[in-house]
């Protein structure tokens, strides 16, 4: 680990994850759940791989105030005082300003990386070396970066980032797109001038708080407080009395979109966004028929590509279903044919009304 004491991170921990309902819940969001069945939650895994190359210390957790609990426990080594807690929920861009503006009270010479705390990793190797690859450039250049991740399929669900072509490692960014039709990304692939955007984001505290000035300077009058609030006793009363006040807009469309001076690392360590119990499918490993099962013991009899996630220990049977979701978390049941599964975002609106909140 180093002691880089300019090094910092935060951590987007406010999500809810409702395409991975029932087992994702408002009370009880997919970052806290051990997902894949690995011994650890998701946001545990994250915060210790960004752990290997930045002090604990430095590093924040951006999420609702209704989190705050979840995240101490699952968090033993962070304190209340790194806690960014959101009052409303304001989509990236304000959480990171917010971030921003605490980290360079702290350390004007902070370089930041920003990462959610629900992704999969591979080779955490490599990914420590991409993010150290990204604040040297950082620390030197008034830039902002994001690692851009190879592609290896014209996926619909991933925004993906168009580079100028040059012998340099790090790419200079022509544009992004926000999640292609089919036909696009299989051009986009072709060309092999794009990358998916995974939304790991890297820049310094100066760089980043001078292009929110550029291109949301309001949000930075609501929030940039001539006090020097941040890092004091007033500081949770000032968020609670003006967070709400900002824009509700993400860091892609609010800056990265925008501006001039941003730039990408192609990176291939082996990321996955978990956003699906699709994508769960794809990360884990499958039966001769394509089946994935977390926490079951399961018989498949003319059963194919499945996705099978329970309590540890049930017993499941599956005779003549192929492609879909079952997922069990205890009174609730999922079936759900794969192909739909973008649909379950829909279907957790449908629950709240039948049968109540405490569900979603």
């Amino acid at each position: 680990m180093t002691d880089n004491k300019n090094y910092y991170a935060v951590i987007m921990a406010g999500g809810v994850g409702s395409r991975f309902w029932p087992m994702s819940t408002s009370t009880y969001p997919k970052q806290f759940h051990d997902i894949l069945g690995v011994g650890q939650s998701l946001i545990q895994r994250t915060y210790e791989r960004i752990n290997d190359l930045i002090p604990s210390k430095n590093i924040l957790i951006a999420t609702n105030e209704r989190y705050e609990k979840l995240v101490l426990e699952h968090l033993p080594k962070v304190k209340k005082n790194q806690l960014l807690l959101e009052p409303a929920m304001r989509n990236t861009a304000p959480c990171i300003l917010y971030a921003a503006l605490k980290i360079y009270n702290q350390n004007p010479d902070a370089v930041i990386l920003v990462a959610p705390s629900d992704h999969w990793i591979d080779n955490e190797a490599e990914f420590t070396k991409n993010i150290q690859t990204s604040f040297n450039a950082c620390s030197k250049a008034d830039i902002l970066m994001t690692l851009g991740i190879q592609p290896d399929a014209p996926n619909t669900g991933y925004g993906y980032i168009k580079f100028k072509k040059d012998a340099s490692e790090i790419k200079k960014v022509k544009n992004f797109t926000e999640k292609p039709n089919l036909e696009t990304a299989e051009k986009f692939l072709e060309s092999g001038d794009y990358l998916w955007n995974a939304g790991i984001f890297i820049w310094s505290a100066k760089s980043i708080i001078k292009a929110f000035k550029n291109t949301l300077p309001e949000m930075v009058a609501v929030l940039d407080d001539e006090n020097n609030v941040y890092n004091s006793d007033f500081e949770n009363d000032f968020i609670k009395n003006n967070y709400s006040k900002c824009q509700n807009i993400s860091i892609d469309f609010g800056i990265m979109e925008k501006a001039k001076n941003v730039h990408v690392l192609p990176v291939d360590f082996g990321w996955n966004d978990l956003g699906t119990w699709g994508s769960l499918h794809s990360k884990l490993e499958k039966d001769d028929a394509q089946n994935a099962v977390v926490g079951a013991q399961t018989i498949f009899r003319d059963a194919h590509g499945n996705m099978i996630r329970t309590q540890s220990g049930k017993k499941v049977i599956v005779q003549g279903l192929s492609n879909f979701i079952i997922v069990e978390k205890e009174d609730v049941l999922l079936i759900c044919p794969r192909e739909a599964e973008q649909d379950i975002k829909q279907i957790t609106a449908d629950v709240r009304e039948e049968f109540g909140k405490d569900f979603v």
